[in-house]
């Protein structure tokens, strides 16, 4: 592999707060690490997660950056903030299902957008953005100012629905600047209303989502059944996987791991059918795994050397 990758989180860094202990979180965070980890292995080291986000002058801010150098990752665009303090998720368990309480006016809603993070834009290979991470306007500016700056990289808007922190605005903004869109059954149908698509069920939404946006492909997460995407070439799945779950492991995450692992497998070059199984079987590792980004395994990375 000669090329080197660099696939951007862009948006959130938090810690999600759990009854018992704190750990690095936020979807933008999750991707850059699992993208770091995936890339960063194959062929020597052939690639890097990026964080682009804003963390407080703070005691959780200096443990992010601990974390993020024990583990090899970059901070040049991780920026701190003297005034804001580091976002935090309060995690809480429904029937096995996590709910979060995100704190309001955290440091990652103040992102500036300066002649440094354009550089990387117009260097980076791919991005993964959401709705959630744009609640306020100068984060929302910032993040649409990076991704016009990016016109090479693909982009992928993972919707990631969360209380009511989106608008029908940033939702048709961010169809527009991506080139996938993922979500899952229940974000599909708000997104439909929001955006005043026919009702349907999941796939045909899909498939209208796909038409009026032109994208490359809807990416439709269905839970343990696995990710399915509607691409030009209709409906493709990949192969669920099932791993044992290890001691206190949670679901928090998985999602991120998907989005990692469908951005690392396109830039080197899958097919979609491989692309989601890779994607399927980093989710649901993670998914057994206690927090959002456990060290992974050389088995998870080495399946998707060329």
């Amino acid at each position: 592999m000669n090329h080197f990758f660099t696939i951007v989180g862009l948006g959130e860094a938090v810690f999600d707060v759990f009854p018992d202990k704190e750990v690095l979180g936020g979807t933008s965070l999750n991707v850059a690490v699992q993208a770091h980890q995936l890339l960063a292995p194959l062929s020597g080291k052939s690639g890097r997660g990026v964080l682009l986000s804003r963390i407080g002058n703070d005691d959780l801010g200096a443990r992010l950056q601990t974390e993020f150098r024990a583990r090899d990752l970059p901070l040049d665009f991780v920026q701190i903030d003297d005034t804001k303090p580091t976002g935090q998720v309060l995690v809480s368990f429904i029937n096995g299902s996590p709910s979060y309480d995100i704190t309001a006016d955290s440091a990652w809603d103040h992102l500036q957008f300066t002649e440094h993070e354009a550089a990387l834009a117009r260097t980076c290979d791919a991005i993964s953005f959401g709705s959630m991470s744009q609640r306020h306007p100068t984060v929302h500016t910032s993040t649409q100012a990076f991704l016009a700056e990016a016109k090479n990289a693909l982009k992928i808007f993972d919707v990631n629905l969360r209380m009511d922190l989106f608008t029908p605005e940033i939702l048709d903004q961010g169809c527009r600047a991506a080139d996938l869109i993922k979500l899952n059954d229940e974000e599909i149908a708000t997104v439909a209303d929001q955006l005043n698509l026919p009702e349907s069920n999941p796939r045909a939404r899909a498939e209208a989502l796909l038409a009026k946006y032109n994208l490359q492909a809807l990416i439709l997460t269905q839970g343990k059944q696995g990710t399915a995407a509607h691409t030009a070439e209709g409906w493709i799945e990949g192969e669920p996987a099932t791993f044992t779950p290890a001691k206190n492991a949670d679901p928090v995450g998985a999602g991120d791991a998907c989005t990692a692992a469908l951005l690392t497998a396109r830039l080197l070059g899958r097919d979609w059918p491989s692309t989601l199984t890779l994607a399927n079987r980093h989710a649901a590792y993670v998914a057994n795994q206690p927090g959002a980004t456990p060290v992974l395994p050389a088995e998870m990375w080495a399946s998707y050397r060329l």
